[in-house]
């Protein structure tokens, strides 16, 4: 019995430990999160009002760099409706910081977001990872 467990111990420090970078790269966090732009009773969110949002939050709030893209994807509302729409996908690459630092970074992006456009929910997806620039 202690032989098993202290081998289910080993396989569970192993299978925690992470991975090492490769040379030159270091650990950092990689953020998504996924915009809808429909909106509740009026159209969709326009580039234009897309083009203010990265002005005035995202920005500012991730001045070192990012990547947007376009996307389309669908999702069920708290209703249990299909909702499908037109999406912003903004990608973040995060040296140094962990998941919970990028999180409380992205939070205040995402419930302007949510505010401004009446939106339920931003998807975001965090997940470990090495950058080299």
């Amino acid at each position: 019995m202690k032989a098993a467990l202290g081998v289910l111990l080993l396989l569970a420090g192993c299978a925690a430990a992470p991975e090492p970078c490769p040379v030159g790269a270091k650990p950092a966090t990689i953020a998504e999160a996924y915009f809808g732009r429909n909106v509740q009773g009026r159209a969709p969110v326009t580039d234009a009002e897309w083009a203010r949002f990265m002005a005035d939050t995202v920005t500012p709030a991730f001045p070192d760099g990012l990547t947007v893209l376009d996307g389309t994807g669908q999702w069920r509302n708290a209703a249990g409706q299909i909702s499908r729409e037109d999406s912003k996908v903004l990608l973040l690459v995060l040296p140094g910081q962990d998941q919970a630092a990028a999180s409380a970074r992205l939070q205040p992006v995402t419930a302007t977001w949510k505010a401004r456009f009446a939106q339920e929910s931003v998807l975001t997806v965090f997940r470990a990872g090495c950058a080299a620039f």
